[in-house]
C-alpha cells in the first residue's frame, strides 16, 4: 500500500495471531502494556481513543478527546480496521491540536500465512509547511517506536512504553 506524499506509513510483522494484535489496540489494559501507561479505549465508533503518556496527568502529553471513527475486527478474508483522530504531543499542540487540525490514524491488522499478523499504520492529515514537516518527522519516529514496542510486547511479553517524556 502506498500513502499520499505527506502521509506516514509504518508497517511491522508480528509473530502473534491477528486477534491478539487486534486486542492489543482495542482493549485499554492491553494498550497500556505497549503504548502508554494510561489509556481510555472504548471499542466502538464514536468511542474514546485516549492515551495518557504521563500517569495521572490529564492536561498535557495525551490524546484526550480523540475518537474512534471506524472499527471492524479482523475476519478470515478481511483485515481488522481501526481508525481514530489524533492529537499531537505538546510541542506540536498549536499546529495540530485545534478542533479542525486533528490528524487521522488508520490501523490495519492483517493475518499472515505463517499465523502471524502484519500491522499497517497510516497517519494522515499533515500539512506542507516546515513546522508540519517537523511534526511529521517526529511522528514517523514515534510510530516506529510504538510498533516496535507492540511487536516486543506480543512476542516476548514485555513491551517498552513509547513516547514517554524525559
Amino acid at each position: 500500500m502506498t500513502a499520499p506524499e505527506h502521509d506516514l506509513l509504518s508497517v511491522v510483522s508480528i509473530r502473534a495471531d491477528a486477534d491478539l494484535v487486534w486486542h492489543a489496540w482495542t482493549r485499554p489494559e492491553r494498550v497500556t502494556a505497549w503504548f502508554a501507561p494510561e489509556a481510555v479505549v472504548e471499542p466502538r465508533v464514536g468511542g474514546a481513543f485516549e492515551l495518557y503518556f504521563i500517569p495521572g496527568n490529564r492536561s498535557s502529553m495525551n490524546t484526550r478527546g480523540c475518537r474512534i471513527t471506524a472499527l471492524a475486527p479482523p475476519a478470515p478474508a478481511a483485515p481488522g480496521v481501526l481508525e481514530f483522530t489524533w492529537r499531537a504531543p505538546d510541542e506540536f499542540a498549536e499546529l495540530m491540536n485545534g478542533p479542525d487540525e486533528l490528524t487521522h490514524v488508520r490501523v490495519l491488522v492483517c493475518s499472515e500465512d505463517d499465523g502471524g499478523a502484519q500491522v499497517e499504520v497510516t497517519h494522515s492529515g499533515f500539512g506542507h509547511s516546515a513546522a508540519w514537516q517537523q511534526a511529521r518527522a517526529w511522528h514517523a519516529m514515534a510510530w516506529d517506536q510504538a510498533l516496535g514496542s507492540l511487536k516486543q510486547a506480543l512476542e516476548t511479553g514485555a513491551g517498552e512504553l513509547c513516547c514517554l517524556p524525559d
